[in-house]
């Protein structure tokens, strides 16, 4: 079961930041969705959830919230995006930039 210290943290930087990112420094996947959203805005908030000492709790506390194990985990407005693949699909169809530029 998680804390609900790591809980509490990851809600408040989802509400807090219109563009939230929960990654890992050395995902390839993580590395594109950044990408794709730094082209877009510089004002995403990213946390390497393998560089926090408490970063297994925050996953954890991810997947309780999302259903989602894997990273990235991306948040627009408080509003659970996906990964990489959900990211690149919103992409595609043109309504990413629209999304995140609604929120800043």
């Amino acid at each position: 079961m998680t804390s609900q210290n790591a809980t509490q943290k990851i809600q408040t930087l989802i509400k807090e930041n219109p563009v939230f990112i929960a990654s890992k420094s050395y995902c390839p996947y993580c590395h594109k969705t950044k990408q794709t959203i730094g082209s877009i805005t510089k004002e995403a908030h990213i946390i390497e959830l393998d560089e926090l000492a408490d970063g297994g709790e925050l996953q954890n506390a991810l997947f309780e919230l999302t259903g989602q194990r894997t990273v990235p985990n991306v948040f627009i407005g408080g509003e659970h995006i996906g990964g990489n693949s959900d990211v690149q699909a919103l992409k595609s169809a043109d309504k990413l930039e629209e999304k995140i530029k609604a929120v800043l």
